[in-house]
């Protein structure tokens, strides 16, 4: 479809100009699309946040998953990745060009008092460690009790790095997807972000 190959081209030409950003050189599968909507529990979800949208693969399982009076903020630092998900036609749809580390600002800028889900495609192994902390500081901030952090990535650093704000994970691997990809999920308790499944 000529929709799908002009994504796969534009996610490729960002990875080659920004791969420490990008983080892989093609989109997520369907498969790592529907687990990282199932572990998010998108479907219960009033405000979610997308770290890194990209060309919008997982974006648009989002949207489909989500409920009719939800909404969802993309914030893409890219500029190329954010015209190309902004192209997205869906009044739910919230995009912010712009970096993770604003995330609380963002959220305020757009009226959203805090995330029932969010959701972190962006490669944390590629970040040095301030910018790590102040990404994941920003994102245990604006987590509303019960809410869920999702990351999936192609390296483990993220576990170290989410240990001090975060706890331990629910882990799992989706093999379905060029990488094979890791995904993880915290939960947020009583203002105490806790492993899923305590």
């Amino acid at each position: 479809m000529p929709f799908e190959q002009d994504e796969r081209i534009t996610f490729i030409r960002g990875f080659l100009k920004r791969p420490q950003q990008v983080g892989s050189v093609i989109p997520s599968s369907r498969f790592l699309e529907r687990r990282v909507v199932e572990l998010a529990e998108i479907n219960t979800a009033r405000t979610i946040v997308e770290l890194g949208p990209g060309t919008g693969g997982t974006t648009r399982a989002i949207l489909r998953a989500m409920p009719a009076q939800a909404t969802l903020l993309g914030i893409e630092i890219d500029p190329q990745f954010h015209a190309f998900v902004s192209s997205t036609s869906d009044p739910r749809l919230i995009t912010h060009l712009g970096s993770a580390e604003d995330l609380r600002e963002i959220m305020q800028e757009h009226g959203l008092a805090g995330a029932n889900v969010v959701i972190s495609g962006i490669p944390f192994s590629t970040m040095n460690l301030g910018r790590a902390a102040d990404v994941l500081g920003a994102i245990s901030s604006v987590l509303l009790p019960g809410g869920r952090f999702i990351a999936y990535q192609v390296r483990r650093r993220v576990e170290s790095l989410c240990r001090p704000f975060f706890g331990r994970p629910q882990v799992g691997v989706e093999l379905f997807n060029i990488p094979p990809v890791w995904v993880y999920r915290w939960e947020k308790r009583n203002g105490a972000t806790v492993f899923a499944d305590s």
